[in-house]
């Protein structure tokens, strides 16, 4: 719980991945990664507020609950290889970490699973699973109370379906008028490209269907 809680861990792999898309991937793949990563930064921010606005202590803030701490390693992921540390919290973890409420890991995570849903469906929501094993590991490890996830979640599905939008607004505006010959290839941006549809017209056509049945006469 602790290792997939940890964030530093699984950084250089997101990292890799989205940088692979932008350099490697098709239009699909790089406006995936675009929109996600605007969308991570804005919900950052709208997180970090909230955070400040409500300030709702955390578990191990208020009760003895079990603590999970991560041996120090370099490179990070080396730490889940290493016996972490179990023990319950004190008077020193009071004053550690900032509020509660909304769980940053929860909202984070719900973003990437709504996107990957969106973008590429039949596999994208196998990270529903990645978001779920996250949202308990907080739990889990004292950090948040259930309602932050729960909270956390509907949170975060809820950003994330306004910025789709947005960023799907904007793109049909913006891509008409700048460039429109991508634009005519990718009208939308999570529905996939348009394929050009003038082979099946001429195949549909009633001089190609005269030509075949003069071929199949001849034959």
């Amino acid at each position: 719980m602790a290792g997939l809680s940890d964030a530093e861990i699984w950084r250089p792999l997101f990292i890799g991945i989205g940088l692979s898309a932008l350099l490697f991937g098709g239009f699909k793949a790089r406006a995936f990664v675009i929109c996600l990563v605007l969308s991570l930064l804005i919900a950052s921010l709208v997180t970090s507020v909230l955070k400040s606005a409500v300030d709702r202590r955390r578990p191990k803030h208020v009760e003895t609950v079990r603590m999970v701490q991560l041996q120090g390693a370099h490179p990070k992921f080396l730490t889940l290889f290493k016996k972490p540390t179990i023990r319950f919290s004190d008077s020193s973890d009071r004053r550690r970490s900032g509020p509660s409420f909304p769980s940053g890991h929860m909202v984070t995570n719900t973003i990437i699973a709504v996107f990957c849903m969106f973008f590429y469906r039949r596999r994208g929501w196998l990270y529903w699973f990645v978001a779920a094993a996250v949202g308990y590991s907080r739990i889990y490890l004292g950090a948040h109370w259930p309602s932050d996830i729960v909270a956390s979640f509907f949170l975060g599905l809820g950003e994330s379906l306004f910025l789709l939008a947005l960023f799907e607004s904007v793109w049909r505006i913006a891509g008409r008028k700048r460039i429109p010959q991508l634009f005519a290839q990718h009208p939308s941006l999570i529905l996939g490209q348009v394929h050009d549809s003038s082979d099946s017209q001429v195949e549909n056509s009633p001089r190609h269907e005269s030509d075949a049945s003069t071929l199949r006469h001849t034959r």
